[in-house]
């Protein structure tokens, strides 16, 4: 797999599951294993997607029932209805993430060929996330009075450039596949408050669910949702301390890491080590993001998912990480020892090679020079 898995015959989404701790080794565990974790995130469903005061009708449940003892101006901080509000919070900043996930590829913004029938079924009164987000923004409108006196009633919406009249609507019964993203995380959200949410976890997420939900074997394909869901949740177990600001500075977290980047950087080459610190060029300038978001954000998808190939084969995890970090900064050492301040962080900051080949190589052979 540290070689690069081949796509063929949906072999990468398989190892991709092994590797993250998903799937056990023995092959035979296998279905059953998968049957009860995708029944478990449909009850994760039913529980955690569905509004508070809507139940089923053949329930026996009326929604004046439920609105008699929670209702939402119910001051009790245990009422279902403080949380919907609470949850909404985070859902809005998930949302306004999810949205905007590889905007140079069309795929986020397609149907996806399985929607989620659970919330999708019109016997259900079950509302979409989408349909929550547009609800809370409209209910936020802003009421501004200008100089004359004159009310102006302007909405949030109207008032950003990523609007949501700038992605085409789909059609009742289909979700876009960015759709299928925003419920992952807030469901991972609401399962783990200590941590919530954090914007970048978007970026996490992302590759995971493109490789899954581009599986060429169908029967897994059409369960890419509940999938992603425990490996994203593994994957996260193993780097959440990097989006915990507390841990910042202890020795799990992410300022010991950029740390570790300039100590094996000037293991390796103390030349540029020393370089980059006479210019003062911190590692949280530039570290920082390719640490927390596993490189996501400086490659092309496809040049994304190969490195995670390798990084999901460490069998240290993540110290292959750190490594093809300083296999970067040397590739391009020859211009960072000769440019100044400004033009150094603006190589950093936009990577300019984009042959991931040619760096995971190097950080191979940084690895066996140790």
């Amino acid at each position: 797999c540290s070689a690069g898995i081949p796509f063929d015959g949906g072999l990468r989404c398989l190892c991709w599951k092994i590797l993250l701790n998903y799937l056990p080794s023995e092959k035979a565990l296998w279905s059953s294993l998968l049957k009860k974790q995708r029944d478990l995130y449909s009850q994760f469903l039913k529980e955690m997607i569905i509004q508070p005061g809507i139940a089923k009708a053949n329930l026996g449940v009326s929604r004046e029932d439920v609105t008699l003892e929670d209702h939402p101006l119910n001051p009790n901080p245990d009422s279902r209805w403080n949380t919907y509000f609470k949850d909404n919070e985070v859902l809005l900043q998930i949302d306004k993430d999810v949205r905007r996930l590889y905007p140079d590829m069309a795929f986020f913004q397609r149907p996806t060929d399985y929607p989620c029938l659970l919330i999708l079924d019109p016997q259900n009164e079950f509302e979409t996330l989408r349909k929550r987000v547009e609800q809370t923004t409209l209910k936020s409108q802003t009421v501004a009075r200008n100089r004359s006196g004159v009310t102006n009633v302007s909405s949030p919406l109207k008032t950003t450039s990523n609007s949501l009249s700038e992605y085409e609507v789909l059609p009742n019964g289909s979700e876009a596949h960015w759709e299928v993203v925003e419920r992952i995380l807030f469901i991972y959200a609401k399962l783990n408050p200590g941590i919530a949410y954090v914007q970048g976890m978007n970026e996490i997420v992302g590759p995971l669910y493109y490789t899954f939900a581009t599986d060429p074997n169908s029967e897994w394909k059409e369960h890419a949702e509940a999938d992603t869901f425990f490996c994203f949740t593994n994957l996260m177990a193993e780097i959440r301390d990097n989006f915990i600001k507390s841990l910042d500075d202890s020795q799990c977290g992410i300022t010991y890491k950029m740390e570790k980047v300039y100590s094996t950087l000037k293991e390796k080459d103390v030349e540029l080590y020393l370089k980059l610190q006479e210019q003062n060029i911190k590692p949280q300038f530039f570290a920082f993001r390719w640490l927390t978001l596993l490189l996501s954000q400086e490659f092309l998808l496809p040049d994304v998912i190969r490195i995670w190939d390798s990084l999901f084969a460490d069998d240290k995890r993540f110290d292959f990480l750190l490594l093809v970090c300083c296999a970067m900064l040397t590739l391009i050492r020859d211009q960072l020892l000769e440019g100044d301040f400004t033009l150094n962080m603006r190589l950093l900051q936009d990577y300019p090679i984009s042959d991931v080949h040619l760096i995971l190589k190097k950080a191979k052979e940084l690895q066996d020079s140790k």
